[in-house]
């Protein structure tokens, strides 16, 4: 008989949660990068030299081989001298709900699956959308922001059609939609993924940082229609990718009320900005837009994967809802939320940031992302004040973008050297940040999220890239010559 069947299940159940903890407490107290550093290949000859097709080995022996192949090697967000993308350390609250729902394993979709779950997440969602301000509003938990926005954009799509004169294949290959050029990569992927024109989403200009230009957009979209084509949505970002700015979300919505578009609010970076007590002003207008993203798992400190889409008018989600007479039959009035969302199975992960609301508050939350996003300032000026580094722009979130000009180096060495500092700091797991390109030119940048990193610690990793710069330069500072290494 399997273990999960034996009368000892409690027991081994116990044990195997005892152990698992136990490593990843002593990990978490020893880890002192945010990776091993350790190559490709070299990873890639330890994950090949265990036996899959083989005998099992017992629990046991499995979680210690888990903690010494994945959590030897893994990537630890909570370590300061992790600053590369959008992830964040977790709250402790979110990690323990997140063992019960693993344990428990229900599955959302439908009541009888759920029952309770199904409530709390009604509940969670109710909450979230009063924060945005959609005083009756509605929504459905993701499993990210990219699905989040694919859901909205076909919500859109849907209502579109629906309003339009046009036939669903007549209006697909004419409907567009609007954002920046710097939209997530969601907006052009789910465009596709709706099977709408290659040229579908049609750039707005910005002002130069990324935020979206209101007269721009009102010129764009007389633009389309004039053309012949179908406006169905414009996309704003609150807490852009790279720049983690955020588009003037009142002044967007006074243009897509006057058009009657549906304005989604891609807010998966910037939503811990909806219980700040200092910035929340950043957001407002966000209470006038169709849909909005929101992704727990970057600013709520939550475990991946805790996402929503949020509406403000429930009926808009029914655009959605497929029946099934062994699931969902239309006679069945129990609460099933599978008529709302694009997924079928679905993890109970409303109850981790259940958990942590309760256990630390919303203000709590607000308090920490407040954190990340004075830290940041802090850091853009070092950087501004640091003759060896060039500020690229400023934020209104938590990301830092630089480059590093060491003395004697040109602007296309510096360009060069982006890349290889990146790839130096990767391969020695001593500091982890990011490279993106911003205006033509590549640039590194740190994307800060934990809200126990120091400025002395954004000083350690910004040290140990100026470091790496000068070594890769090949800057030999008695004689003053330089020799590009990279």
């Amino acid at each position: 008989m399997s273990e999960l069947l034996t009368s000892s299940t409690v027991d081994l159940y116990r044990a195997l949660i005892s152990q698992s903890a136990s490593r990843i407490a002593t990990r978490f107290a020893e880890v002192g990068r945010p990776s091993s550093g350790a190559s490709r290949a070299e990873l890639q000859t330890l994950v090949a030299a265990v036996d899959l097709a083989g005998p099992g080995v017992g629990a046991s022996h499995a979680i210690r081989e888990i903690d010494e192949l994945f959590l030897e090697h893994a990537v630890w967000f909570h370590h300061p001298g992790y600053a590369a993308h959008l992830n964040c350390p977790v709250v402790l609250p979110a990690v323990a709900a997140e063992s019960i729902l693993a344990a428990v394993n229900p599955s959302v979709d439908t009541y009888d699956q759920s029952t309770v779950g199904t409530l709390m997440e009604r509940r969670l969602i109710e909450t979230a959308a009063g924060w945005v301000g959609f005083e009756s509003g509605d929504g459905v938990f993701t499993s990210g922001g990219s699905q989040s926005n694919l859901h909205a954009l076909f919500l859109a799509r849907e209502a579109a059609i629906a309003t339009s004169d046009l036939t669903r294949a007549e209006a697909l290959p004419r409907l567009v939609l609007f954002a920046t050029a710097s939209s997530h990569f969601s907006v052009g992927k789910s465009a596709f993924l709706l099977g709408l024109a290659e040229d579908a989403v049609i750039e707005v200009g910005d002002d130069g940082e990324g935020r979206m230009l209101p007269e721009a957009l009102d010129a764009a979209i007389a633009a389309a229609s004039a053309d012949g084509r179908v406006p169905m949505a414009v996309v704003a970002t609150a807490g852009t990718t790279d720049r983690g700015v955020i588009d003037p979300l009142a002044s967007i919505a006074e243009v897509t009320v006057q058009r009657g578009l549906w304005l989604h609010v891609d807010a998966a970076y910037g939503c811990g900005l909806l219980v700040s007590r200092r910035y929340r002003h950043l957001l407002a207008g966000i209470d006038r837009a169709s849909s909005v993203t929101v992704d727990f798992h970057k600013s709520f400190f939550q475990p991946v994967s805790s996402s929503a889409l949020l509406v403000r008018e429930p009926r808009d989600l029914a655009a959605g809802a497929w029946h099934a007479d062994y699931l969902n039959p239309l006679e069945n009035e129990e609460p099933n939320q599978v008529d709302k969302s694009l997924q079928t199975t679905r993890r109970f992960d409303a109850l981790k940031l259940w958990s942590t609301l309760r256990a630390i508050g919303p203000h709590g939350v607000g308090d920490m992302f407040d954190a990340v996003i004075d830290l940041a300032a802090e850091a853009s000026d070092l950087v501004e004040e640091d003759p060896e580094l060039e500020l690229v722009g400023r934020t209104q979130l938590s990301t830092v973008l630089f480059r590093v000009r060491p003395e004697g180096v040109g602007t296309e060495e510096q360009d060069r050297l982006v890349a290889a500092v990146r790839r130096v700091l990767f391969e020695s797991g001593r500091a982890l940040v990011a490279k993106t390109v911003v205006d033509g030119r590549p640039c590194l940048k740190l994307t800060l999220l934990n809200p126990q990193t120091t400025l002395d610690d954004v000083r350690i990793i910004l040290g140990t890239v100026k470091d790496a710069a000068t070594t890769l330069a090949g800057i030999d500072d008695e004689l003053g010559v330089v020799g590009a290494k990279a």
